[in-house]
């Protein structure tokens, strides 16, 4: 299968939910080494998403990059983690749908606000795109990325070494000045940067935005690219709740906000933080009747 041709040839392409928060409701930490510890959890969760009807399955394999895991000491290991979680994503897609590929933030800062160089990223990501690439994925998403320059380093380590699909996709914190994430980047100069260092797709997700204001980031993203835009909101704001950080917004507000960002403009959409196999469906529905 190539994703590169659905995504020529078909107007929307529906991609699934959150896995983190599904894991968190079967009182599972919501991290990728879940794929070696509860693997038959991740299977369950991605083969409800796959039943919804999307076209894409993502591999859970957010994060699982060489820096995270050992600044956050998970003590697993880059290629099991990431190996598995394709495994899982593919066996959950069958030969109808296509799997992708996860990259995501090394939770750690960029000279000068950090201690990191580009290269040690790039080193990093590159080495968790080549595990993806040869797992079988058929595209890499680089997603939930808070610092434009992580996310270049990351596109870069893809683009330049590997022949399939990029998309990348960052988390902004406001609308206001254009789309802003927390490093400042607005979503003008993320769609340029992103479109000139090869990206195929470029979009937004999570953050702090609900689906009505990622609509309109996704306007702005629209008007600065001519690539495709993908829109994955969480499934409204978060609210914390005691300890509990919960995401309350109902399956039919949440597909009738992605309605919104398909009318600013995207192509590619899904759900990131508190969405459900629900949540998906309905956006499934919407489509449907549209």
């Amino acid at each position: 299968m190539d994703f590169s041709k659905a995504l020529e040839r078909d107007k929307i392409i529906l991609l699934d939910g959150a896995i983190g928060t599904e894991l968190d409701k079967r009182g599972l930490m919501g991290r990728a080494s879940n794929n070696l510890d509860a693997p038959q959890a991740v299977l369950e969760i991605q083969r409800e998403y796959a039943a919804c009807g999307c076209h894409a399955l993502t591999a859970n394999t957010l994060t699982m990059n060489r820096i995270f895991i050992e600044t956050h000491n998970l003590g697993i290991s880059v290629r099991d983690v990431n190996k598995a979680g394709v495994e899982l994503a593919r066996e959950a897609a069958g030969k109808e749908r296509f799997v992708l590929g996860n990259l995501s933030s090394t939770g750690q800062l960029l000279e000068p606000y950090g201690t990191y160089k580009e290269a040690q990223f790039y080193d990093a990501f590159k080495e968790q795109a080549g595990i993806l690439a040869e797992s079988g994925i058929d595209g890499f998403i680089i997603e939930t990325m808070f610092d434009l320059r992580e996310a270049l380093c990351a596109l870069r380590a893809c683009r330049e070494n590997f022949s399939l699909l990029v998309i990348v996709s960052i988390a902004f914190s406001t609308v206001e000045k254009g789309g802003r994430t927390i490093m400042g980047d607005s979503a003008e100069q993320c769609a340029k940067s992103l479109t000139d260092a090869g990206a195929d797709v470029v979009g937004a997700n999570c953050g702090e935005l609900d689906p009505a204001q990622m609509a309109v980031v996704v306007s702005y993203l629209k008007s600065a690219t001519k690539l495709p835009v993908l829109a994955q909101p969480n499934a409204g704001k978060p609210k914390l709740i005691g300890d509990k950080t919960v995401f309350d917004m109902s399956p039919a507000a949440f597909a009738a906000g992605i309605a919104e960002c398909i009318r600013a403009g995207a192509r590619l959409v899904g759900g990131c933080c508190g969405t459900s196999p629900e949540h998906i469906r309905a956006v499934a529905g919407m489509l449907e009747q549209k």
